[in-house]
């Protein structure tokens, strides 16, 4: 090889040096869900968090597996670690998309509230469909989904997600399956049937929700004497718009949020040390002073108020009859659940 042909290699070599050195050297992303949350996250994670001297910045997303395969699979993923619900979770676990988690880099298996625990993902965030309803309105206040579904004792209308997803959990709970027998009773013909056959049962008075801010606005207008709602959304009507909604947590059900790491970051220890920082129980505890989520840490309970605690999923008495939302079963159900609901949905129309 002449000398002009190695000036030409070497040249090469460092500019492709150079670009490899560029994409280690960016500084950490981590995305979540922007919003009040996010707000929270900032104050009790992300800011403490560079403060301990690893630079990072964070973005928001509304979710999505397609957005993350597109990220790993193009070869030019921005992003290192994202918050995800469940059902992305499971999808992109099983499409490789995310790293096998090191589970002794973040404190270990046992420091985590079990369900929280995958090897894709550790949960961040507990978060519950509750029953709300208006203190002011109920003097008598219901004590179960049967009570939700009691039209005599409880005359007025009813507000439901519109789906079958945590619809026909509900109304098999009301009718007398114990929470932790749902989802076998609903892999069955016969406990899909006996759920819409409870639905039927207050049918004419059913009013349907489509997006989380809707639930605590029926109750406020007084268009439902009850409805099912994200915990976190009575506990922030009740702080900043003064309401004096109820909440009950019998029967609830929860989902978790967990933290990813996208397959093939550069940038992979120091999303390590993002999740150890996240996850101890010193940190995670100060996050229920801003937002009512519950949180993962087993030992983080005991740090949180107990005046706050009693208002977040994850307080024992709280969690004691919930169920959680069986991801599983909904990805190889839900297609035909819904194709069925939507039917029935339409038919009370």
């Amino acid at each position: 090889m002449d000398v002009k042909k190695l000036v030409l290699a070497a040249a090469a070599a460092a500019i492709v040096g150079s670009v490899s050195m560029a994409a280690q050297a960016r500084d950490l992303s981590v995305v979540s869900w922007g919003g009040d949350y996010q707000a929270a996250q900032k104050k009790v994670y992300f800011e403490p968090f560079t403060a301990t001297g690893t630079p990072m910045v964070d973005e928001s997303w509304d979710g999505g597996i397609g957005v993350l395969r597109a990220k790993v699979e193009g070869g030019n993923a921005t992003w290192d670690v994202v918050q995800v619900e469940s059902d992305e979770l499971a999808m992109g676990c099983e499409e490789g998309l995310y790293e096998t988690l090191d589970y002794s880099k973040i404190g270990g298996e046992k420091a985590y509230m079990p369900e929280s625990v995958n090897k894709c993902g550790i949960g961040a965030i507990v978060y519950n469909f509750v029953l709300g309803y208006d203190k002011d309105k109920l003097k008598d206040a219901p004590k179960s989904w049967a009570d939700f579904f009691d039209l005599k004792k409880y005359p007025g209308k009813r507000g439901l997600r519109n789906g079958p997803k945590t619809t026909l959990e509900i109304a098999l709970i009301a009718d007398g399956v114990a929470p932790k027998d749902v989802y076998k009773v609903l892999a069955t013909e016969d406990g899909v049937n006996r759920a819409f056959k409870k639905l039927d049962s207050i049918r004419d008075n059913l009013v349907f929700w489509k997006a989380g801010a809707q639930p605590p606005q029926l109750l406020a207008s007084g268009e439902v004497a009850m409805t099912s709602v994200y915990n976190g959304r009575v506990d922030a009507a009740n702080i900043k718009d003064h309401r004096n909604f109820g909440i009950v947590w019998d029967g609830s059900l929860f989902t978790i949020d967990s933290w990813v790491i996208l397959k093939g970051t550069p940038n992979k220890d120091a999303a390590y040390k993002f999740l150890d920082f996240v996850g101890k129980a010193d940190n995670q505890a100060k996050l229920p002073t801003y937002i009512a989520y519950g949180v993962t840490n087993v030992d983080a309970n005991a740090k949180i108020d107990q005046a706050r605690l009693k208002d977040l999923p994850t307080a024992k008495e709280n969690i004691a009859n919930a169920v959680q939302i069986n991801t599983e079963f909904w990805l190889e159900n839900g297609d035909r659940l819904t194709e069925r609901f939507n039917k029935w949905a339409a038919a009370k129309n």
